[in-house]
């Protein structure tokens, strides 16, 4: 029964209940729980974010896309989910070590809009890849250098977009003096950094929504299932969530 199926994904991405326990919940096999969540986890990763009735967005041109058309600021940040150690001997061991947190991670892109609704959850890259280069290999650049005017506020970890962009995503100020700042010049950068602070905190609101689903509080399965998790547990965390199917 599909409506079954999916409640069981559901369950297992929000709770991270074992196999073996929904087997007994719902009074099937294990291996029935299993295939269930093979089948929905992909569905539900497809399936996008539902903005409003009939405007369904599935890809980040989509979202650079809506943005622009409809004037609203968007907001992007990375965040970084805990995996299994890879195991002693693989050639791409290092590369899911975190700089930031010193921890075996894979890493997601966020794009929120300026009231922290989630418009897309990008597929993961490891743990060592910086933000700024994940955002190029997802095409950003290329999106906004090309496409519509759309803003987009960012970290201190996105600077040099701004300028491969023609200024839409913004970052915080530059510091211009590295030492002996003048009084008046740290409380000016201190106010801007506090306002652009301020603007894009609600990404941050965004992100701990998602981290209320277990599986992306840390993820313990098969790490290349990380992405379809990713994404199929990440639209149903956001504060408007009734708005998608």
């Amino acid at each position: 029964m599909f409506v079954g199926r999916l409640l069981a994904t559901l369950v297992h991405l929000r709770h991270a209940t074992t196999h073996d326990v929904l087997a007994c919940w719902f009074g099937v096999d294990r291996s029935t729980i299993t295939r269930a969540i093979g089948e929905m986890r992909p569905l539900l990763a497809e399936r996008g974010c539902t903005i409003t009735p009939g405007v369904r967005l599935r890809t980040l041109t989509e979202v650079v896309d809506h943005l622009g058309a409809s004037g609203k600021t968007g907001i992007i940040d990375g965040t970084e989910i805990r995996v299994r150690r890879p195991a002693a001997g693989r050639k791409d061991r290092e590369k899911f070590i975190s700089g930031k947190s010193k921890q075996n991670a894979v890493k997601t892109m966020v794009v929120t809009d300026g009231d922290g609704r989630m418009l897309f959850c990008s597929p993961t890259e490891h743990g060592s890849c910086a933000d700024i280069t994940h955002a190029r290999q997802l095409g950003l650049v290329r999106l906004l250098e090309g496409g519509p005017a759309a803003e987009i506020l960012a970290d201190a970890g996105y600077q040099g977009l701004g300028a491969q962009t023609g200024g839409r995503v913004v970052t915080p100020p530059h510091r211009k003096f590295k030492k002996n700042a003048p009084d008046w010049y740290e409380e000016m950068h201190e106010r801007q950094r506090k306002a652009h602070s301020s603007r894009r905190i609600r990404v941050e609101h965004g992100i701990a929504h998602l981290k209320n689903w277990r599986a992306l509080a840390r993820h313990l399965g098969r790490r290349e299932h990380i992405s379809d998790t990713v994404q199929a547990a990440s639209p149903p965390c956001c504060p408007t969530s009734r708005s998608r199917t």
